[in-house]
């Protein structure tokens, strides 16, 4: 098994480091579309808390409790964490020098 370990560790010291890199031309477009993606998911979570929110309060004035509703806004929730956390992500790794 230490072998296996100790060619791999070989293996992957060998590999060129690419650099920073600089992007190609017209780059700035595709960018500005991920920016106009990433705001409109942002801008559906918020729609979505609110749609979550109201569902709760009308299952809470029919007494049906709000399972529904809640289970939405976690989901809601999730997807806004997963969303923020892939932005981070992305942005440590499009930084030069990373």
């Amino acid at each position: 098994m230490s072998a296996v370990v100790h060619a791999a560790a070989e293996v992957l010291a060998q590999v060129p480091n690419p650099g920073g890199g600089e992007p190609p031309p017209g780059s700035e477009k595709i960018t500005k579309v991920i920016q106009w993606v990433a705001w409109l998911f942002f801008a559906g979570c918020v729609v979505g808390i609110f749609y979550a929110g109201g569902q709760m309060i009308y299952d809470h004035s029919r007494g049906m409790g709000g399972g529904e509703g809640t289970s939405r806004l976690v989901k809601v929730l999730l997807s806004a964490i997963l969303g923020a956390s892939a932005s981070g992500i992305i942005g440590v790794l499009a930084t030069p020098g990373h």
